[in-house]
């Protein structure tokens, strides 16, 4: 994540931001005011952050902290959201940090030496929901994430690209280019979501068919940006090979070892034009940059979620900011927007009853397939 530095956020800038947002907007916190929250709470915004907040406090939802009259419970637990849920994987899913000690054997104490590890790590400081900022003192341009446990989401290049997605479908096209210790592994490397990378689901082809969908689809995404780790593509090679899809370059592709993954994209490529992908790859044609291949990763990701090969969250969260957003917010796909918001949503995610939205999310994927396509509208 290395670019130029995006400018800094002017007071003038902030409050147009904030006219996007279609919420109250309350008088902005003082610097009196932002200092004591910072020492009351044990942690520092960032300036952009700063920035934001003086010139003004959105309210009215939920989903807003409301620095000045929020319960101090409430907006203590928001803050611990983060470190809370990379323990709650730490303990239930094996999570574990290569760069921590050894994982001690016993549960018990595998906890205290990351709770102790996490003490020193960077405070993320929410901005809407369980999106957020690194807490970095003086510091502009962090790319916001999107946090549940170890399921981390990079949502924004920096907070002015974050609002325009989110709120008003449209992306600067900047570059994240801040990193902030530990957090970056889930976003570089780790086993988090980054929403420039591949769709995290799980491989299900049983037919050649299907093997070959999938190749297809890994290709559009490249198309519109999306990155691929060589062993994601050396994995949709070798499930072609073992559904007997024939290429010449299929098995070089599937058998390369860990030294050789850096011939997987250009491997990779052959083997689309080999199998008469690469030229079949839909132009553009239209304003919206990537439109026609877009919609085909939509149905894509709504099929992962509807087979169960593609958690409903994070098959929300990638329609929303890859399809939705990007395709000017069609109103066919708003409703399984408004149930991911849902899902999303501080107080769900804090009374941790998910489930029932999850499978909201399922229902309007399966909706949305039974309909034409692309869905009218």
């Amino acid at each position: 994540m290395n670019a130029s530095s995006p400018p800094h956020l002017t007071p003038e800038a902030a409050r147009a931001l904030q006219g996007m947002l279609r919420t109250e907007i309350g008088p902005g916190l003082t610097e009196r005011e932002l200092d004591a929250v910072e020492t009351r709470f044990g942690f520092t915004f960032s300036a952009d952050h700063r920035v934001f907040l003086a010139a003004g406090l959105p309210r009215g939802s939920s989903r807003w902290p409301d620095w000045r009259n929020g319960d101090p419970e409430d907006l203590a637990g928001r803050l611990a959201w983060p470190v809370e849920g990379v323990l709650f994987d730490v303990e239930h899913n094996v999570f574990w940090h290569p760069a921590w000690p050894p994982r001690p054997a016993g549960k018990a104490e595998a906890l205290r030496v990351a709770r102790t590890e996490l003490e020193s790590v960077p405070k993320l400081v929410p901005v809407y929901g369980h999106r957020y900022l690194p807490g970095t003192a003086g510091e502009y341009g962090h790319p916001v994430l999107s946090v549940h446990q170890t399921d981390i989401i990079l949502y924004g290049n920096d907070l002015t690209d974050y609002i325009h997605h989110e709120f008003a479908g449209r992306s600067s096209g900047l570059l994240a280019h801040a990193t902030v210790g530990f957090w970056s592994y889930f976003v570089e490397g780790g086993p988090g979501i980054d929403v420039t990378a591949p769709t995290p689901f799980t491989p299900y082809a049983m037919t050649a068919q299907e093997a070959v969908d999938c190749i297809r689809m890994l290709a559009l995404e490249r198309l519109i940006g999306r990155r691929h780790r060589p062993e994601q593509l050396i994995e949709a090679g070798l499930t072609a090979l073992v559904l007997d899809i024939e290429t010449e370059s299929l098995p070089l592709l599937a058998g390369l070892s860990r030294s050789e993954h850096e011939q997987a994209d250009a491997l990779f490529d052959r083997v689309l034009s080999e199998l008469g992908l690469l030229q079949d790859l839909p132009a553009d044609t239209t304003d919206l940059p990537g439109e026609a291949a877009r919609w085909e990763l939509v149905r894509w990701w709504l099929r992962l979620i509807v087979n169960g090969s593609l958690a409903p969250g994070a098959g929300g969260d990638l329609i929303t900011y890859e399809g939705w957003g990007a395709l000017a917010r069609p109103r066919a796909l708003r409703p399984l927007v408004d149930k991911t918001a849902a899902y999303n949503d501080w107080a769900t995610i804090r009374d941790g009853d998910r489930e029932p939205l999850s499978h909201s999310i399922t229902e309007e994927a399966g909706r949305l397939l039974a309909g034409p396509w692309p869905p009218p509208g």
